[in-house]
């Protein structure tokens, strides 16, 4: 049985094989999502953001548990800070998860950011296609937790769920004009410590001077440690689901981070074919010296650059 087949049967060491061809770039792998591209568009993707230490991983585990109660196949990619000297996830945050790895329905898998911003690898995109043929009903996607341009989730998820702790009293000024916008609903994890009821108060003040919205996110009070409200949780997450749906605003969406993604791999793909073409000219460092001796500038070194795709 070739590795195509075994995808579409949910084969779960087929998917971590073709998520880490994904990885290496390599083209194999992006020839098998070609083939079976058809299958795609069935999973319901679930990004999860929020400040480093905020109980993401744990959040995941409950909610993930939630939903194979219900007889859900549950995907997960967890996003970490990347090891300067192997490229792989620091944290792994599988750890967190391990009795779900046990599980023939739950899938889970940490990824290494190597080098791209907005808490996110360039990979996930990827690896979330490779869930859906697997047949996965929801994808997890956990952020790696980086504050403020942690917004990329936004590009990937149907829904966005922003994990909130209490007490982090100046940083919800500090954060509200990045990720807090982005957040379709709102978890305040650790509800269990004092100041849960302010931190909530803070974020609904938040909310209220929002006003091109008709959907306001609903703020949930949760402790994924005790296991407390995350069964209410989830109804706001499937309510989400249902309120896009009906109003077609999960079609506008797809449609939105699909042409994101388009971009994305058409920039990735000329960077990688000017660098290559400028590397072997010896190019960028003749350029450099250029400029630091004042006989160019880098604007027409920018120019002289894009020549070569000319």
């Amino acid at each position: 049985m070739n590795i195509e087949e075994r995808l579409l049967k949910g084969d779960k060491r087929a998917c971590a094989r073709l998520i880490t061809m994904l990885e290496n770039d390599d083209r194999k792998a992006i020839d098998i999502i070609k083939k079976l591209y058809n299958h795609t568009g069935n999973a319901y993707v679930i990004g999860i953001t929020g400040p480093p230490g905020s109980g993401k991983s744990t959040l995941t585990d409950r909610l993930t548990k939630e939903l194979r109660k219900k007889g859900k196949k549950v995907g997960i990619i967890a996003i970490d800070p990347t090891s300067p000297f192997t490229g792989g996830a620091i944290l792994g945050d599988r750890i967190r998860m391990n009795d779900l790895s046990l599980d023939k329905d739950v899938f889970i898998r940490s990824m290494g950011t190597r080098g791209s911003l907005g808490g996110m690898s360039k990979s996930t995109w990827g690896a979330i296609k490779v869930l859906d043929i697997c047949g996965a009903d929801y994808i997890f996607v956990e952020t790696v937790g980086v504050g403020q341009s942690e917004v990329d989730i936004v590009k990937t998820a149907d829904t966005v769920l922003m994990v909130m702790v209490p007490n982090l009293g100046d940083d919800i000024q500090a954060i509200k004009a990045g990720i807090m916008e982005i957040a379709d609903i709102f978890a305040i994890n650790k509800s269990d410590l004092d100041g849960a009821d302010k931190t909530q108060l803070e974020i609904e003040m938040n909310l209220d001077l929002n006003d091109k919205k008709d959907y306001r996110p609903p703020v949930v009070q949760v402790s994924a440690s005790n296991n407390k409200g995350m069964d209410k949780l989830v109804d706001k997450l499937l309510e989400h689901k249902k309120y896009l749906e009906e109003t077609d605003e999960l079609i506008d969406r797809r449609k939105r981070n699909t042409k994101l993604e388009i971009i994305k791999l058409v920039e990735e793909e000329l960077m990688n074919l000017i660098l290559n073409k400028a590397l072997e000219e010896n190019l960028l460092d003749n350029l450099s010296k250029e400029i630091i001796l004042k006989r160019l500038d880098p604007y027409s070194a920018k120019d002289k650059v894009l020549e070569l795709i000319k």
